[in-house]
């Protein structure tokens, strides 16, 4: 199943109404192709589990004013800002579905409107008007640069180890999970303790939410992941399915992996890899991984208040590793 929007969303749905309000009004622009690239981007089809976590981190925790609502929009803003450039950067033609805006408008829109919801990120930032939240935020752009860097420089290196893997998720898509909730949660008048676990949480809600991306991507389905089974592969991206099996598997099918990984395609390969994975239990054992941070993130949940809140953060712990794109 996908990440069901109705039992976590339902206890914020009056902020959820308010932050697409909000998402609307922020991306008026005097350049109307700017409005038209982010408004197809923001309004194509994504499950903005990131905002979410904004609105039940700081109701979770008490929080009873709007700043939370903004903080929310913000935050998608920034996480669509990435969408757009990580589609120049991987040279994708679809994402949920859909032809992707460098598809549509080529890659100089997409990076300069990239850049514009970025700025208007930060311009909301203000009017949050926390500076230890734009500390947070501002620290965590710089991180999930560094993570799609990392991850950059990684792409046809067959010798990148687990350990490297996960620092490659942390910045990349971990990062902006815990931001979120780290932040949402920074509106309270919640105890430090508090406020680290649903930090934590969100870390660990991040790294779920990536190894189960990785692990679909091999056994996934196209449709309903809107993208093509065996993209990472193609692109030379050595995940933890393909990191596992090269460790644990015979030298003549380890050599293969590392020989399409380093020739960064090899698609012609792919059934042969996904064999490999699946005998020698790469697939498990990436599953396993993401079934750890599930834990360790509803884990986190347990210095929280009981509410509908609290029962929804582990509701979108479970939903993130049993989806299925």
């Amino acid at each position: 199943m996908s990440l069901s929007a109705s039992k976590t969303h339902a206890p914020v749905a009056e902020d959820f109404a308010a932050v697409n309000r909000t998402i609307t009004e922020r991306l008026a622009s005097d350049v109307p192709l700017v409005e038209t690239i982010g408004h197809y981007i923001v309004e194509s089809g994504g499950k903005r589990v990131r905002p979410l976590l904004v609105l039940l981190a700081a109701r979770a925790l008490g929080y009873q004013g709007d700043k939370h609502q903004l903080l929310a929009a913000l935050i998608e803003f920034m996480h669509t800002s990435t969408l757009l450039h990580d589609d120049v950067v991987d040279e994708s033609h679809m994402r949920r579905g859909k032809a992707t805006a460098n598809d549509e408008w080529g890659n100089a829109p997409s990076v300069l409107v990239g850049d514009f919801l970025y700025s208007r990120s930060f311009q909301m930032m203000v009017d949050v008007g926390s500076m230890e939240i734009m500390r947070v935020l501002s620290a965590a752009t710089a991180t999930i640069a560094e993570g799609e860097v990392l991850q950059l420089t990684n792409i046809g290196n067959a010798d990148i180890n687990e350990d490297d893997y996960f620092r490659t998720i942390q910045g990349k898509t971990a990062m902006l999970f815990e931001a979120a909730s780290h932040t949402g949660a920074m509106l309270t008048d919640g105890s430090a303790e508090q406020i680290e676990a649903l930090q934590l949480y969100g870390r660990y809600l991040g790294l779920a939410f990536q190894l189960v991306d990785d692990l679909l991507d091999y056994q996934g389905d196209a449709e309903a992941m809107g993208k093509n089974v065996g993209d990472d592969l193609a692109e030379g991206k050595p995940t933890l399915p393909l990191i596992q099996a090269m460790k644990v598997a015979n030298e003549e099918d380890a050599a293969l992996i590392r020989q399409v990984i380093e020739q960064e395609g090899g698609l012609e390969h792919l059934e042969r890899v996904q064999d490999i994975i699946n005998r020698t239990g790469a697939l498990e054992y990436t599953r396993d991984k993401a079934l750890e941070m599930r834990d360790r993130a509803r884990a986190c949940l347990e210095l929280l208040p009981a509410s509908e809140y609290r029962d929804a953060l582990a509701l979108l712990a479970e939903q993130a590793v049993e989806r299925t794109a």
